[in-house]
């Protein structure tokens, strides 16, 4: 669009380097993942050992030679680096090479932009692609640095490049308009779902390690699943009906990536709210990837970024088919589910999944029996009017015999509202329901607070 550079083929040579420094590393098997799902066809892959980077051309002219030869050789056009280079590093490798040179952010931008299908999701890579490119202007356009005079040719005062820049500078800013709307759009969305109490999952996890596969697997959907990186780009809820919970709602989300450009994480800030929203992360992870730990800490690190780190959270192994292992939940020392362990591929195991879902959003449910006499008509009826009265029958005495289930915050809200304690009915079988009391007039409080603040 800015730039006067080589064509690029879909044959290319692809380098990448290992570094004395463990964060800094990269691996070569995904890059080879990451190229056949943007379509590309890779020729041959060159690795080398540094200790840090070449200033000028991030691998030393010695392997620029090799890249030079290895071009030649498989008459290639295209060069994919597995590390992001800087503007310069790139002008000066197409410079010296005659080719097209892509690092891993332009790589991952490529496969977002092959990807997209909403709108929305449209606008979110193409803001990330406009910021990518915002910093890799300078001497784009060196044939064009001074506009010309003369009758027909007299500019407003600009060079070229500082017209491209004001025009990205613009459309960025439209970009960002536009997605505001959505992110008010969805927000709207969550707070309905809030009111309506209905409880929200998140999948979440690497890419590839089988999400939609498994959310497919639980709401009988037809999102596209593939053995490929970044299949699923654009968010997809369903509704799930759950067993002593009722309705709830699952979100599929985009796959993570080691050292995920931070432009991608704004980008797409919007969409991954979803999961910093959600009432439960439910983490799935590759049983079967030997770098599994890595990925894991990977996702780990990305879901702090957008505030999610402290959202509960369920572990999933996937694919234990390649494992040949039978399907299990891991509890800890409460009984509570810590990890599932399934064959999304399979069917094996989802069961097992949909029994942890209830059993840890649950654990925000009552259901029991009430007692209630003829003086407790009000709170009766407030139960019935809140749907929770599964069963009803009289004593001898006249007294109500009530089977009740209903999320614990309604029912605090009701007890507070007809000025009765919770403890009258309960007892010692919900002890944290005083808790839960606290919370909920703690959290009223935080909500005043922050419209409060937001009208000032």
């Amino acid at each position: 669009m800015f730039f006067e550079r080589p064509e690029a083929g879909e044959t290319a040579v692809l380098v990448h380097v290992n570094f004395r420094d463990e964060k800094e590393r990269e691996d070569a098997g995904e890059l080879l993942e990451l190229v056949r799902s943007a379509g590309a066809v890779p020729a041959i892959l060159l690795e080398g050992s540094r200790p840090r980077p070449d200033s000028r051309t991030f691998i030393g002219e010695g392997k620029v030679e090799e890249v030079r030869e290895a071009l030649a050789e498989h008459e290639a056009e295209l060069v994919i680096f597995n590390h992001s280079l800087s503007p310069s590093q790139q002008r000066n490798l197409e410079a010296t090479l005659e080719c097209r040179v892509i690092d891993r952010t332009g790589l991952i931008l490529d496969i977002f932009a092959q990807r997209a299908r909403t709108h929305e999701g449209k606008l979110q890579v193409e803001l990330a692609q406009l910021e990518y490119m915002s910093t890799r202007l300078v001497r784009g356009w060196t044939h064009l640095e001074r506009q010309k005079g003369g009758i027909g040719l007299r500019g407003p005062g600009e060079t070229q490049l500082e017209t491209d820049r004001r025009l990205l500078r613009v459309r960025i800013k439209s970009i960002h308009k536009r997605l505001e709307k959505v992110h008010k759009q969805r927000d709207q969305n969550r707070r309905a779902r809030s009111r309506a109490e209905i409880p929200s999952l998140s999948l979440v996890g690497y890419t590839n390690a089988g999400k939609s596969t498994l959310f497919n697997a639980l709401t009988t959907s037809d999102v596209y699943a593939a053995d490929q990186l970044f299949a699923t780009l654009d968010p997809t809820l369903r509704r799930l009906e759950l067993e002593d919970v009722g309705q709830a709602v699952l979100a599929d989300t985009v796959g993570f990536i080691r050292h995920l450009p931070h432009k991608l994480v704004e980008a797409f800030q919007a969409t991954l709210q979803e999961a910093a929203e959600a009432d439960l992360l439910v983490h799935i992870i590759d049983a079967a990837d030997p770098e599994n730990d890595r990925n894991t800490e990977q996702v780990n690190q990305v879901l702090s970024e957008i505030d999610a780190g402290d959202v509960p959270r369920l572990l999933v192994m996937n694919k234990i088919d390649r494992l040949d292992m039978a399907p299990r939940i891991e509890r800890d020392g409460f009984g509570r589910p810590l990890i599932v362990w399934l064959s999304a591929r399979d069917g094996k195991g989802v069961e097992l999944l949909m029994q942890a879902f209830s059993e840890l959003l649950a654990d925000n449910v009552i259901s029991t029996r009430l007692t209630l006499g003829p003086e407790k008509s009000r709170l009766r009826a407030g139960l019935h009017e809140l749907d929770a009265v599964k069963d009803e029958s009289y004593d001898e005495q006249g007294n109500a015999l009530l089977d009740i289930r209903l999320e614990k915050r309604d029912f605090l809200q009701l007890l507070s509202h007809l000025g009765e304690s919770s403890e009258d009915y309960l007892g010692g079988e919900h002890d944290d329901l005083e808790d839960w009391q606290r919370e909920l007039s703690a959290e009223r409080a935080e909500k005043h607070r922050v419209s409060v603040t937001h009208k000032t």
